[in-house]
């Protein structure tokens, strides 16, 4: 079981990888232009936070190490994609977006690190901090629900394009595999909930595909907004 349990995670380490590296074209487009034009730097913000305690929390559980080096390569990626948008992000979108850094990436992971070292000790450390981990999966969702939702309401799939679908079911499944396997209630909540997301953003891929917007918008627009939801889809990748 063992083995086993260590060949999905590795699985689950390289998809995970390739969403996180999703959002590289939004990022060449950001660097060609030198400007972030209206894209939001919160969902990058959030999925750095969301690594950060996923690190934690797999450096502080035995036999975390799988979930530790994908999230420790995920606070990577994320860092250099919030340092892009400090660099080509105009002025008032810098200074929102140190705000952000300081009191999500910064702060909060400095207080969650801290009270979990000091206020607590053994199993409860490892609760809370996958209590914690665990509620911004759950909360980051929001995001493809959205997603959902404009498809439902609009009756087309511009706005949630099919690669991200796919990889939120397919990196939900085999980590809620692994969690499984592991009996990791922490890592199998979310990424379960993750799995059954993918599922129902696939059958509304399925069902509206074809169909007809009943609004209309640019081109511009649609990949805006579908690439503005990479980055909140790939946290449930643990």
């Amino acid at each position: 079981m063992e083995g086993l349990s260590f060949f999905v995670g590795v699985i689950g380490n390289v998809i995970s990888v390739l969403v996180f590296l999703s959002p590289v074209g939004t990022f060449w487009r950001i660097i060609k232009h030198s400007s972030t034009e209206d894209f939001e730097s919160l969902p990058y913000i959030c999925t750095l936070l969301n690594c950060s305690l996923w690190t934690y929390y797999g450096i502080t559980k035995p036999g975390g190490l799988l979930v530790a080096t994908v999230n420790g390569f995920g606070i990577l990626v994320e860092a250099v994609y919030v340092v892009l948008f400090l660099i080509f992000a105009p002025r008032k979108m810098r200074v929102k977006t140190g705000i952000l850094v300081g009191i999500l990436d910064v702060g909060f992971l400095a207080a969650a690190i801290v009270v979990t070292r000091l206020a607590v000790e053994g199993e409860t450390r490892i609760d809370v901090i996958g209590f914690m981990c665990a509620g911004l999966n759950i909360i980051m969702y929001g995001s493809p629900l959205a997603a959902m939702k404009t498809v439902v309401t609009r009756k087309s799939v511009e706005y949630m394009p099919f690669f991200l679908s796919f990889s939120l079911f397919l990196n939900g499944g085999i980590w809620a595999f692994y969690a499984l396997l592991v009996q990791d209630y922490f890592l199998g909540i979310p990424n379960g909930i993750g799995f059954l997301l993918g599922i129902a953003q696939l059958l509304l891929y399925a069902i509206y595909r074809n169909a007809k917007p009943s609004n209309s918008c640019s081109a511009s627009e649609s990949m805006e907004q579908g690439l503005q939801r990479e980055p909140l889809i790939s946290p449930a990748l643990h």
